[in-house]
C-alpha cells in the first residue's frame, strides 16, 4: 500500500508518493496545465499514477489562510478533492498546507539551488512536506496505541 500526497495549485499539481511502508514521501512530479479549470488532463494523469504505485489513498494540501480562516483557494480545494473521490474511489484526507511551499523554499535554498531551479521544482517539494507531515501523524499515532496496550 502506497499513500499519494498533492499540492493543488491554479497550474501545478505536485505529486509526491510514500514508500510502501508508509514511512517516507518521494517526489514523483508535477502535473502542468495551461488553464486552471482543466482538469481532465490532470486526474487522468492522477489516475495512471494511482494505478503505477498502488495507491490506496490520497492526502490533498489544504490551503488555510495564516489566521486560520478559509480562502478562495479553499473552495476550489474542496472542488478538486470532490473529484478526486469520485474518479479514484479512493478516500482524499486535507491536510493542512500553511507554510509548507515556505518549507520547500527553504529546504531547496540550503540546498543551494539557484531560484529558477526552485521554481520549476517548489510543487513537487510541497506535495513531499504535505504527504510526510501526514505519515509522521499516522506514525506517532500507531505508536502512541501500542504504548497503551
Amino acid at each position: 500500500m502506497r499513500i499519494m500526497g498533492l499540492d493543488f495549485g491554479a497550474k501545478t499539481v505536485g505529486v509526491a508518493i510514500s514508500d510502501p511502508l508508509l514511512i517516507t514521501a518521494q517526489g514523483i512530479e508535477i502535473i502542468r496545465r495551461k488553464d486552471e479549470n482543466k482538469l481532465r488532463q490532470t486526474l487522468a494523469r492522477i489516475e495512471e499514477l494511482i494505478v503505477e504505485y498502488g495507491v490506496e489513498e490520497i492526502v490533498l494540501g489544504y490551503p488555510k489562510n495564516m489566521n486560520d480562516t478559509l480562502g478562495a483557494r479553499v473552495e476550489l480545494t474542496n472542488e478538486f478533492k470532490e473529484k478526486l473521490e469520485r474518479r479514484t474511489g479512493l478516500p482524499v484526507h486535507l491536510w493542512d498546507e500553511r507554510l509548507t511551499t515556505v518549507a520547500a523554499d527553504k529546504a531547496m535554498i540550503e540546498a543551494g539551488l539557484r531560484r529558477e531551479e526552485r521554481k520549476e521544482h517548489v510543487d513537487k517539494i510541497a506535495a513531499i512536506f504535505i504527504l510526510q507531515g501526514y505519515l509522521d501523524l499516522q506514525a506517532r499515532k500507531k505508536q502512541e496505541e501500542r504504548n497503551e496496550a
